[in-house]
């Protein structure tokens, strides 16, 4: 078998209604097949539209379809994302609860990088200005480690919210450790500490960006479990729903 190079691979996913239960799903069975066929007829066009809108951009593609039950969604989303260097997400995944399954997918099954759009933004590979996240986390490590090529060539704002200095956290200088490691790629760094003033930590992070006119912001996803960020909140969740500037997320 022969593999071309791919500059880009779109991958279109519908998720299909639940299956009829009860006393009424032998009457609606019909009804919920027709349903489905017209889903996937759906999703073929999109594929189709995909198609014709990247042809017109004079870069190499392929274009893949699945259609998926929500229970294993991002199983499959995030083992198509194992052979990508970087999974982009739009920004009509954010809002909606059901489809956070292709973020969590990526982050959690496929150990890449997340790309994610806000809705307001113009998104870029190649940032003039970043904000790295901080809180010497491993979560953390890994996101500055994934971006290190793009801080290469950007202004580096490494961005602690309300740090304490000690050993077993952030050291005795917060960002001291990291704009070190930066530093031993060619990086100069600005490390900048930040009073939350009872603020949340995800909205000091987003005034910050624009404080800077960031073009991106760098973080770790998840330094909690899923189902804490979900049940009581959380940077991420947060940022993942008010993102002002596309951001770069690893788990």
């Amino acid at each position: 078998m022969r593999f071309g190079k791919r500059d880009l691979s779109a991958l279109i996913v519908a998720l299909s209604a639940p299956p009829p239960i009860g006393e009424y799903a032998a009457t609606v069975s019909v009804s919920w097949l027709e349903e489905r066929n017209r889903e996937i007829e759906k999703l073929d066009q999109r594929a189709v539209d995909a198609k014709a809108l990247l042809a017109q951009t004079g870069i190499s593609f392929d274009v893949d379809t699945i259609y998926t039950e929500m229970a294993w969604s991002d199983d499959e989303i995030g083992e198509r994302a194992s052979y990508a260097d970087i999974a982009v997400l739009g920004p009509g995944l954010k809002l909606d609860t059901e489809l956070r399954a292709p973020i969590d997918g990526c982050l959690f099954k496929s150990a890449r990088p997340v790309f994610i759009v806000p809705k307001r933004g113009t998104p870029t590979l190649s940032p003039k200005t970043i904000v790295l996240a901080w809180d010497s986390r491993v979560e953390a490590a890994r996101a500055a480690r994934e971006a290190v090529d793009m801080m290469k060539h950007a202004e580096v704002h490494v961005t602690l919210v309300d740090p304490q200095a000690s050993s077993a956290g952030n050291g005795e200088e917060p960002g001291a450790d990291v704009a070190a490691y930066l530093a031993r790629h060619g990086i100069a760094v600005t490390v900048d500490r930040l009073a939350s003033g009872g603020r949340p930590v995800a909205e000091v992070l987003n005034q910050h960006a624009v404080d800077v006119s960031a073009d991106l912001l760098v973080m770790g996803g998840y330094s909690h479990s899923r189902l804490r960020e979900r049940l009581f909140g959380g940077v991420t969740k947060a940022m993942l729903e008010s993102s002002i500037v596309p951001v770069l997320m690893t788990h």
